[in-house]
Formats: structure tokens, sequence, C-alpha cells
């Protein structure tokens, strides 16, 4: 009774979250219960598969929240304190009982809808064989893209050494109202990950109408993300090959004139978004003079990309904030993309010695964020210079938008990367070495005590 009790007070949010669109269309009565039809309308509403979280934008080094007013503002507003828990590496983030962490929240209402439509799809009525296949893999890739961020938030980043005991997520895989919540290992999650992708490609389309459907791309690119938190960078670098087979179209920076919106953009691959905009105040992304010196000015990133706080945002505010929202009109899109197979694949290169290799395909996405005459095609001295390039260019392309964290997490104890970082909050210093245990969220306060089972984050 226990269990079954919170898992329905669990599953309120993710029926609000993810259900309701798909609820109503049922009551609209042109629909019968249990046919197939039913699982790709559920499919089709992007508001159950496409929100991601926002947490990781908060705590990554591109993020410098400095100014007093800033601070103040999100000080004085209980709603915005998880921000500053957040930005100060502090423990718990979400400080009150009461508390949702929306993260997680939105990751496991998605988790939810996907494994009804992987439970449920096989014995519905009305639809081929292959048409229930193409369903339930589309499901497993939602929910694989779920899994892969609630790991890198809420555990430590893999290590092949410690991943079969260290504490990942509770793993569930069926819609069942009394599974316990109990944390599956990190190297468990990563390897039901890597079966369901696997095993969801066959099913998948080679193409499909729009990028918020995942086709055989999608699944290739989130092999090769998830290759690459694991560290297995020639596995990293082959799916980001079968993935650029597939999708590889760049938008020239130079020569654009309207950007695309992020149904239309030919480079992302698997469409999914923050939990919301980021791009006012007061929880704008203020960038670091680190992220803005490595940009540079004549970088097209730099131009299109950010805008200039004491103008935009008024008095008080200074430096350079994230403001592709406003640009695009989009809410940052967080899912794979065809630049990101590029660096992978550069810097799966890199790894393997291949300088000359890496670099060619850092300077193939390079050549598309300059104006011509602004265009210095990059080198490198050998392979760990080749490296440490990829890694800045993912900076330069990702910035605001999750992967700066996760490649953190993942980079923290490489010589190459490793550092301690500091950050001043209303005249306190706070620290984050390398090996600090706020490399990982803590799990919310709320979470916990309705599910006594799943063991805290140091």
């Amino acid at each position: 009774m226990r269990n079954i009790y919170i898992a329905v007070l669990w599953l309120g949010v993710i029926l609000s979250a993810g259900c309701s669109k798909f609820t109503d269309i049922k009551t609209q009565g042109s629909l019968i219960p249990k046919e197939t039809v039913n699982y790709r309308y559920l499919l089709n509403y992007t508001g159950t598969f496409e929100a991601g979280g926002k947490l990781p934008d908060f705590i990554s080094a591109d993020v410098a929240i400095t100014d007093s007013i800033q601070q103040a503002s999100i000080a004085g507003n209980s709603s915005y304190t998880f921000i500053m828990n957040c930005y100060t590496w502090q423990s718990p983030v979400y400080p009150l009982s009461t508390d949702r962490d929306k993260d997680w929240d939105t990751y496991y209402a998605r988790i939810y809808n996907c494994n009804i439509i992987i439970d449920e799809v096989p014995e519905s009525t009305g639809g081929s064989d292959s048409v229930k296949a193409e369903l339930i893999a589309e499901a497993m890739v939602h929910r694989a893209d779920a899994y892969l961020n609630l790991v890198n938030e809420y555990a430590k980043p893999y290590n092949a050494t410690t991943a079969s005991s260290d504490l990942g997520v509770p793993l569930l895989l069926t819609p069942s109202l009394d599974a316990k919540l109990n944390r599956a290992t990190v190297a468990t999650v990563y390897n039901r990950l890597e079966a369901d992708l696997k095993g969801a490609v066959n099913a998948l389309p080679k193409f499909t109408s729009v990028n918020t459907l995942p086709g055989k791309a999608a699944a290739y690119s989130l092999l090769a993300r998830m290759y690459l938190f694991m560290g297995n960078y020639a596995s990293a670098g082959l799916y980001a090959d079968s993935t650029l087979l597939l999708q590889s179209a760049l938008n020239d920076l130079a020569t654009i004139t309207t950007y695309p919106r992020k149904l239309q953009d030919p480079e992302i691959i698997l469409e999914k978004i923050a939990y919301e905009s980021a791009s006012y105040p007061p929880s704008t992304l203020r960038l670091s003079d680190e992220l803005l010196v490595l940009l540079g000015t004549q970088d097209l990133r730099y131009k299109l990309f950010t805008l200039d706080a004491a103008t935009n945002l008024g008095s008080g505010y200074t430096g350079r904030f994230f403001s592709r929202e406003r640009y695009t009109f989009d809410t940052r899109n967080i899912g794979t993309s065809v630049p990101e197979m590029i660096l992978i694949k550069a810097e799966s290169l890199a790894r393997n010695n291949d300088a000359n290799g890496a670099m060619t395909m850092v300077n193939q996405l390079r050549v598309k964020r300059f104006a011509a005459a602004d265009y210095t095609p990059l080198s490198a001295t050998d392979a760990n210079d080749a490296v440490v390039k990829v890694v800045e260019e993912r900076r330069r392309e990702f910035f605001c938008r999750h992967l700066p964290w996760y490649d953190q997490r993942r980079l923290k104890n490489d010589p190459l990367f490793s550092r301690t970082y500091t950050r001043t909050w209303q005249g306190v210093t706070y620290t984050l070495d390398p090996n600090s245990n706020r490399y990982v969220f803590p799990i919310a306060a709320y979470n916990i005590s309705f599910n006594p089972e799943i063991e805290q984050n140091p």
C-alpha cells in the first residue's frame, strides 16, 4: 500500500505534465480505446516527449551570475532559490521538503509515458507488426534520452572501474504503480540505454517528417553521445559516422538571413528543449568572461547568440548574456545535432592520435561560423592539443545547452582539463574541486520523503 500511495502521488505530476493532451483527444469520441493509432497520437504530442531539464545550464562554467542586482533578485524570491543553490554548488538544491525538482519530474514524466507505449502497444488493435515495432522503438529512444540526462545529473560520471557499484537512478521499465524506486547502478543504466537504442534502430524509419520524432539518426546520435560520456571514444566516433551518413547539413551563419525555427532546423537530429527559457531576468544566463574570450568577437555565435546585458536587461546588469532564444524565438535545443556529431567524431580522432583528422572535422564546423573574411582554420601541434581544441569548440558551439556541464563532469579528472572553480555570491566564496560531490545533483527531499528507498547522494 505504501508504494502504491507513493506512486500515485508521483504520477500526479507525470500525468499533468504529459498526458492531458492525449486524454483530451480520447474524450472527443473519434478514437477507439486500445487501438494502435492512439499511441501514434500520443507520440506525436511534443509536449509529452520534448521537454528536458534546466539545472545543468546554471551550474556550468559558461555562466557567471555576478551582478549584484541579479543575485539580489534571485535570493529574494523563493521560486529562484534553486538557481542560487545550483550556481554555488550547494546541497540541497531544493531546500524545502515541499520543493519539486522539475528536472527529475519532467524526465520521469516522459519515462512513464514511454513505458505505457512499450507495455500496451503489443496488445493494441488495428496496427501491423511493423507499425507497432516503430511506435515501441520511438518510445525506447525517448526513454533512453531521458535516462541519459538523468544519470548525468543525479549520478557520478561514468567510470568503467566503479560504474558497477556507483549509484545511478531508479530504472523504471514498466508503468507499474507499485514499483520500488531503488537506484540502479550507473553501469546498469548505461547497459540498458545501449541495449534499448541498438534494439530500436532496425524498427525506426531512415527519415522522419519532423525532428521531434526519432529516426535511425536519432538512435545513432544518442549512442554516440552515450559512448562519449563513457569515454569509449572509438564507439562514439563510429556512431557519429553512422549519424552523419544520414544527416549532415549545417547552417552557414555568414549567409543565413532568417535562422530556422527548431522544427525546420536541418542541424537538429532529435529535438529536445530545456524546461524553460533562460534569456530573461532574473534567471538570465550571464556568460563568463572565460567563455567570451574563447568565443572572440568575430565569431558569429558571439554576434548572433549573445547580447549586451546593460542595453537589453537594464541598469545594474553587465557583460553579455545568452540570447539565442531571443534570436530564434524558440527555447534552446538540448537534443542531439549535426554539430555535436561532428565534434564527437573530432574528439574520437584526437583521442586516437589523429590530430590532423580531428582538426579537419573541427574546421568543417568552424567555416560555417564565421564570415569569410574572419575565418582562420585551426591546427593542432599534437593529439593532446587537438583534444583541447575540440573541447574548446564544443564550448563555443553548445554554451548554455547542457553539454558544457556534462563535459565538465566527464573531464574533471582528465589532466588536460582538471581544475578548481570558484564563485562568489553576495560576498561568500564557493569552491568546486575535481573530487567534489557537487558534480552530482542531490535528489530533492520531496522525492525521498515519499520514497525512502532512494539513497541520497553524499
